[in-house]
């Protein structure tokens, strides 16, 4: 039994400081999510969120065991639904976000930056869309995500990510309309 305790304590002890990084550690994280993304401004827009699926992957690169930078490229679709009609965007967005890693293991971490986002196609119930959108999106990210290992090259993340957006969605409008999103992720980290 003494044993069994010493090897429990010996491999526990192992796995709890494998997650920290050291300077230059590099990770890459391919991911899928589910995601809910709807307008907001200063007008009552009456409109209700639209969900869909987003992919993506990041890159986090050390600084030291408890910050790195956070990097990638995402598609998302954004949008919202009024009444019966569905307004979708997609976009290839490209995080720029500080990785503050936290807990004893630093399994944990929290993220914040800002993004820009790309434009790749628009529509408004099946229609083309396009012209009457702005072409970048500005936006601000955040998020908080928890990784569990499986070796000391491989972890699974489990996250929440969101954005805030900070240019206006239509080309020209006499009113304020922005993106908001936020997703529920699981991707694979593999250590470089």
């Amino acid at each position: 039994m003494k044993k069994i305790i010493a090897l429990t304590v010996l491999f526990v002890g192992f796995t709890a400081f494998s997650q920290k990084r050291a300077k230059g550690t590099v990770e890459l994280t391919p991911f899928i999510g589910h995601s809910s993304s709807n307008y907001y401004g200063e007008e009552d827009l009456d409109n209700s969120s639209m969900t869909s699926v987003h992919f993506g992957a990041d890159l986090d690169y050390f600084y030291n065991d408890r910050w790195s930078f956070r990097s990638g490229m995402l598609f998302q679709t954004m949008g919202t639904k009024f009444n019966g009609y569905r307004e979708e965007l997609n976009y290839v967005t490209i995080p720029l976000n500080a990785n503050w890693h936290f807990g004893s293991t630093r399994k944990w971490n929290l993220n914040f930056g800002p993004s820009i986002g790309f434009l790749t196609s628009a529509n408004g119930n099946g229609e083309d869309i396009e012209k009457y959108v702005n072409s970048t999106q500005i936006g601000l990210n955040y998020g908080i995500g928890y990784k569990l290992e499986v070796s000391k090259k491989f972890s699974i993340l489990f996250d929440y990510q969101g954005m805030t957006g900070l240019s206006e969605v239509p080309e020209d409008s006499d009113y304020t309309i922005k993106n908001s999103f936020g997703s529920f992720n699981i991707g694979g980290v593999f250590v470089l």
